[in-house]
């Protein structure tokens, strides 16, 4: 099979899905309105609700949900074959992730720009809102620690990406300054700061050359300064740091699917994995564990933690919500796309493929999970003639950007969740976004750095995909709750939750099976499984329970 012919294929399908079916969700479910009072505007503070305009907003929200696990996702999955990870992708994307994250959105705006998480104590009840929110706290906890080992482990194997990372950085911070201390538009001095960027992309290997005590730092110390930072950036008003990086990282990852898009046509290389591969040794079972293992990529909690905890602060007018949360997941869906597609058909030979994914164990290291979309991008960039070394540092450089991206905007979504169950039981002091910081990042410092050996983050993943999916289902569960009592249409939240939830228990079951039989090694991710699965089954009995009392009512 032609890899162009089917990403053809599905640019159709999600063209087709944002035109009608997020059209009718904007219209019909949500009924959307021009004049409707946001967030932004009615609790302006200039630190977390700041008006935006939708493109730049637009490029924040992309940036803080595109993070790695899109491409590590899909590059796991197709060890099952390339067709069920296409499907997944496709159908996943238009129907579940881009509606969940268009909806978390739109139900944050009607109440605020509060969180899913105090949402639910609205909607429900608080018992049900003290719940979630915890789960949500780990669901961040465990976020924070795989990021940071993720980075740490590029940081690492790639001392090239060092010098543009913190380049974009102090670019970042005075594009900012410019924007909303001296009042330039964004648009153009973004190009001039995206240009720099790539001049220090160029220059990584001879930053790394010139110090060489870089390429000896640990990885456990590279999650003490990334944690580090990241308590820094949570704390800074948004518009500093974070609005105008993530633009910036949108730019580069338009550069990026652009590039890939193009070397993907002029190539259009055979797909040479398999179409199903049902029984890869050592693997688990494709159902349930494909629709956690593809998580960002079709649809992901914590894209609702981002439109409810930051992103929803910040829209201009309610109708950018339909382009922001149903557009900014069909990039994402787009991404995981070329992230399946190069890593079945950048592959020279279907032999080299299997030598790849001859078993889960070979699939599953950090470094193949990466490199089989590094190298898979740069072949199709390559074809344009573009030195094959300079197209792997640039997608290694993409990959840091956007997963630093998610580690910050974690680190200030478990900020907010703090203080919000620090209002709930009365302790002030919580929310003093200082100290929130500090205990959401100390406590994932403590997971990342002694678990598994100092790789506490990347032994975690299994357990980041499923409760990814978990949070998800009960987001879809509370917006469902909420249509149904403003009399709308909640069938298209409730029949997508059924779906991910029943999948997820499964998997976080399979999980526990596993933590449990070797729990002298893994004992800490035995007991978070187990408390997940717990309270994530008890809110959703209770969100039922309160959809089956409006039925009867």
């Amino acid at each position: 099979m032609n890899a162009a012919l089917l990403a053809a294929i599905v640019l159709v399908a999600f063209a087709a899905g944002y035109h009608f079916y997020s059209r009718f969700l904007a219209n019909v479910v949500f009924q959307l309105n021009e004049g409707e009072p946001v967030p932004a505007h009615e609790f302006e503070d200039g630190v977390d609700y700041v008006p935006t305009r939708r493109h730049v907003l637009w490029g924040h929200h992309f940036a803080s949900i595109a993070g790695a696990a899109p491409i590590v996702g899909p590059a796991i999955a197709v060890i099952w074959g390339w067709l069920p990870a296409l499907i997944w992708v496709c159908v996943g994307t238009i129907f579940m992730g881009a509606m969940h994250d268009f909806s978390a959105l739109v139900i944050s705006l009607r109440h605020k720009g509060k969180s899913i998480g105090e949402i639910a104590g609205h909607v429900i009840s608080r018992r049900v809102q003290v719940l979630f929110l915890i789960v949500i706290s780990f669901l961040i906890w465990i976020v924070l620690a795989v990021f940071a080992y993720i980075i740490a482990t590029l940081f690492k194997n790639n001392p090239a990406s060092i010098f543009p990372i913190n380049v974009q950085i102090v670019i970042a911070m005075v594009l900012g300054w410019l924007v909303y201390r001296r009042g330039v538009r964004m648009f153009a001095p973004s190009l001039v700061a995206y240009f720099l960027l790539l001049v220090a992309i160029f220059y990584g290997d001879a930053f790394a050359a010139a110090f060489p005590v870089i390429t000896e730092i640990s990885i456990t110390s590279w999650v003490w300064l990334l944690l580090g930072y990241s308590f820094i950036a949570s704390t800074m008003p948004v518009w500093l740091l974070l609005q105008p990086r993530d633009y910036l990282n949108s730019h580069q990852l338009v550069t990026a699917l652009i590039f890939l898009t193009l070397g993907l046509i002029h190539l259009h290389p055979p797909v040479v994995a398999p179409v199903v591969n049902l029984v890869p040794e050592g693997a688990p079972s494709m159902i349930p564990f494909l629709f956690v293992t593809i998580a960002c990529g079709a649809i992901s909690g914590f894209h609702g933690l981002v439109s409810s905890g930051t992103t929803s602060k910040q829209v201009n007018s309610m109708p950018d919500a339909r382009p922001i949360g149903y557009g900014g997941m069909m990039a994402e869906g787009y991404l995981a796309l070329l992230a399946t597609l190069a890593a079945t058909a950048g592959f020279a030979t279907a032999a080299e493929w299997s030598a790849h994914y001859e078993s889960w164990g070979a699939a599953n290291g950090l470094g193949a999970k990466l490199n089989a979309f590094v190298d898979g991008g740069a072949r199709f960039v390559g074809s344009l003639g573009v030195p094959v070394e300079m197209a792997q540092t640039f997608m290694a450089v993409v990959i840091i950007a956007f997963a630093a991206t998610s580690l910050d905007t974690g680190a200030r979504i478990q900020r907010l969740v703090i203080g919000e169950l620090g209002e709930l039981y009365g302790v002030k002091a919580l929310g003093n976004r200082f100290l929130a910081s500090a205990i959401g990042i100390g406590a994932a410092l403590l997971l990342a750095v002694t678990q598994g050996g100092g790789q506490g983050g990347l032994a975690l993943w299994p357990l980041f995909g499923t409760t990814n999916q978990l949070v998800a289902g009960v987001t879809l569960l509370i917006v469902a709750v909420w249509l149904q009592r403003l009399d709308r249409k909640y069938i298209y939240c409730l029949v997508p939750m059924i779906g991910i939830g029943l999948v997820t228990v499964f998997a976080m079951i399979g999980n526990l099976i596993d933590y449990y039989s070797n729990f002298g090694e893994l004992w800490l991710l035995a007991i978070v499984g187990s408390i997940i699965l717990v309270l994530d089954i008890w809110v959703i009995l209770e969100g039922f329970r309160a959809l089956t009392d409006r039925e009867a009512d």
